[in-house]
């Protein structure tokens, strides 16, 4: 049976808070051995193991622990009692601008980076191009670091640990960081380390990454671990664990938004037929190139389509459709289309894209739509916006997107109660005794 990647054994962090500052050189002298303090276990017995090839993450409100564990397992803290054995390689991007000489310029910090990871400046030499192709830095790449912002201190430093190509990958919440289109290609490069067989130990607050890309989760609460267990059932013990100590979870202390204007819907033409094929329209081409001259594909329209004509709503369990509009003036063989429907808190109710659904758009060219239809949509009462991204299959370069342009209302007359539509069935079993 092989090694785990990573043994975390018994592990506890403690640091000590003290009470009293002393002011001077004198008074700590003095104080030695009898300053008052109280100790803080930022993490209590932590044990678990990381498979080779695993992906997994660390979840848990802010002061659990995970990244006190994280800097534990990179080696920058050292554990108070416990052991942790990482077999292998290991590149760790802890923060933003870890490891960075804010004096030097990116170049300088990339070899210095790379000589701390156990690479000659030849080996350096071989990468440096890819490093700089991935963060995008190639303008800026001789200046000091100290004059970057957050989000190219972000790329640089997640170029780096992921083109030494490390055996053992420790990424704390930066995939959070940076925009959409540069987080995406992150997304697609862990996605390539893991069909690699890299070993990769996350921290995150996304519940939507880490159920995308990890294998496993481990639950954190005040330094304990709660339990580990595949992404949505840790998820799901995240937030009860936080109910129960009164934290909200994400999203669910934000005001709620106030709901979109009802979009117009396209009228089935009869029953339950929806609308067909889109009308070509050169003008429709001519105004999407005019307007978006450097998009290969541009959304020109998203709606929502109910069962019926005239319908204002749904009722639980209708069918939908939702339907993309598109203009492609020239022909693009490479092409994704993903789906969001959130709620009125922005959370994500279903996402999906064209790939996952194994339903491939082979080309685009010219104008046409893209129709999700939804046999059914299991939801109660609420008003839910549509999201609408057009990429790459990889999903790293977007096209074209649509946040909350379209939108559709659910509406149910029984008495029900919670998200969720289900149509249960009664069972009932007795004996007759005459009593």
């Amino acid at each position: 049976m092989a090694q785990p990647a990573i043994t975390v054994e018994n592990v506890t962090k403690a640091f000590k808070i003290y009470k009293e500052k002393s002011q001077s050189a004198k008074e700590r002298m003095i104080r030695i051995g009898r300053n008052p303090h109280e100790v803080f276990k930022a993490l209590d017995d932590v044990s678990f193991e990381v498979a080779e090839g695993e992906t997994f993450a660390l979840l848990g409100h802010n002061g659990s622990g995970k990244s006190t564990l994280l800097k534990c397992v990179a080696g920058t803290l050292r554990p108070t009692s416990g052991r942790i054995v990482a077999r292998g390689r290991l590149a760790a991007l802890l923060e933003l601008g870890a490891g960075f000489h804010p004096d030097l310029t990116g170049r300088e910090n990339i070899y210095l980076n790379g000589s701390i990871l156990g690479f000659s400046r030849t080996q350096i030499d071989q990468i440096f191009d890819d490093i700089v192709d991935f963060a995008e830095l190639s303008e800026f790449i001789d200046n000091q670091v100290k004059h970057y912002s957050s989000g190219m201190y972000a790329r640089l430093g997640f170029a780096v640990a992921i083109n030494v190509e490390p055996e053992i990958l420790l990424v704390d919440e930066v995939l959070a960081v940076g925009d959409e289109a540069f987080q995406r290609k992150c997304i697609e490069r862990v996605k390539k380390l893991q069909s690699d067989g890299r070993t990769i130990l996350l921290v995150s607050h996304a519940a939507d990454l880490v159920r995308q890309i990890a294998d496993r989760a481990a639950v954190l609460d005040h330094g304990q671990l709660v339990e580990v267990a595949e992404p949505g059932e840790a998820i799901r013990v995240l937030r009860e664990t936080l109910a129960k100590r009164g934290i909200a979870g994400p999203d669910l202390d934000a005001e709620a938004p106030v709901p979109a204007e009802p979009q117009p819907v396209l009228a089935a033409v009869e029953g339950t037929e929806w609308s067909g094929p889109p009308l070509e329209s050169e003008s429709q081409a001519t105004i999407a190139r005019e307007a978006a001259p450097d998009k290969p594909v541009t959304i020109t329209a998203v709606a929502c389509e109910y069962p019926t004509a005239g319908a204002r709503y749904l009722k639980p369990n209708d069918p939908l459709r939702i339907r993309v509009d598109y203009v492609s003036p020239q022909r693009i063989p490479d092409v994704a289309f993903t789906l969001e429907i959130r709620d009125a808190l922005q959370n994500i109710v279903y996402a999906t894209d064209t790939e996952t659904l194994e339903q491939p758009i082979v080309t685009v060219n010219g104008v046409g739509a893209v129709c999700f239809d939804l046999p059914r949509i299991p939801l109660l009462d609420g008003q839910f916006s549509v999201s609408v991204v057009i990429t790459n299959r990889a999903g790293g370069q977007v096209f074209d997107r649509s946040d909350d342009d379209a939108s559709f209302e659910v509406v149910q007359s029984e008495a029900h109660r919670g998200f969720v539509a289900l149509e249960p069935t009664i069972v009932h079993f007795f004996h007759g005794t005459g009593f």
